[in-house]
């Protein structure tokens, strides 16, 4: 982006940064890391000469929507990109279906977020109608809500108006590979593993759902960048954070009986989190591993949530 093109955006930048909560210092991140990659991106959309899907992974708290609404920006009112975006995570099956599944396949799958309870056909239905719509025309993009454990109903998501050159699908599992050694996906790893999937029916359903329907999504990824966080231990202080931050922005109150603290519904506490984080683990660490070596872009971050530096790898 010419010089000239980034004094315009920086204020748009600015009130980002305020309206995400950030501190003032993240405008050197968007400027240093989040503009060269928007630049890219654009310039593969203007090579392929067709809409074009960016894949952004990330462990939990890495910051993987807070690029996507900067992405969106950059692209859409800096590069004369149209771009939609939204999440893994809002096309999560509907609690009614992870029940049916959990009854049918194994009890694990009432927890959203692993291979196997999202709806694919609805990620790519949505894709392709944002990247085939008519100039006027709508796109209704799919909306979960983590606090009550649900997707919206269809009258609450957002609305996408004209075509999208470039859509953004951000996910903690976004570009994952599945477990090739049998005998290691046998092994559990943590007790959450150990304790309630001794048979490992639920670590089998997940990896054969990786070898099958989501690596047939992932494949339909143009350009995929990966949020590195430092190590597993981090991805659970983080997703203890933003836990934090959920309940803060849902209100917190008290009970009026010595004033503790009453968490609203939906939310976890401190040991919920950390079996919540066990269903994530093992994927978790083999990405950690895996696709620093595959993503065309791989952003490194300190236990601080700071980008400390970037690697491309060509393709």
């Amino acid at each position: 982006m010419p010089e000239s093109n980034w004094s315009q955006f920086k204020p748009i930048a600015q009130d980002l940064v305020r309206s995400e909560g950030l501190p003032e210092s993240f405008i050197s991140t968007v400027e240093q890391y989040y503009l060269p990659l928007s630049q890219r991106i654009a310039s593969l959309h203007q090579t392929l000469g067709r809409p074009i899907l960016v894949g952004v992974n990330g462990a939990q708290g890495t910051g993987k929507s807070t690029l996507a609404v900067f992405l969106e920006a950059l692209l859409s009112q800096s590069l004369g990109c149209s771009c939609a975006k939204f999440s893994l995570d809002d096309i999560y099956l509907t609690k009614s279906q992870r029940e049916d599944l959990a009854r049918e396949v194994h009890p694990l799958f009432r927890t959203r977020g692993v291979p196997g309870t999202h709806d694919l056909k609805l990620g790519w239905d949505t894709i392709q109608a944002l990247q085939g719509n008519q100039a006027g025309a709508e796109v209704a993009i799919p909306s979960f809500d983590k606090s009550v454990d649900d997707r919206r109903p269809h009258s609450q998501w957002p609305r996408y108006q004209g075509a999208a050159q470039i859509v953004l699908v951000e996910g903690w599992c976004v570009g994952a590979e599945p477990e090739s050694d049998p005998i290691r996906l046998q092994q559990p790893i943590n007790s959450l593993e150990r304790d309630e999937d001794q048979d490992g029916a639920w670590r089998d359903y997940i990896n054969r759902q990786l070898l099958g329907p989501y690596q047939e999504f992932f494949a339909k990824i143009d350009y995929l960048v990966m949020l590195k966080a430092p190590s597993m231990e981090c991805v659970l202080d983080w997703r203890t954070l933003q836990e934090q931050k959920l309940a803060q922005k849902l209100g917190v109150h008290h009970n009026g009986a010595g004033g503790a603290s009453v968490v609203p519904s939906g939310i976890m506490n401190e040991q919920q989190i950390i079996r919540f984080v066990q269903h994530y683990e093992r994927l978790t660490r083999s990405m950690l591993l895996r696709l620093p070596n595959t993503a065309q872009e791989v952003f490194s971050m300190n236990s601080d949530h700071e980008i400390t530096g970037v690697v491309l790898n060509e393709k």
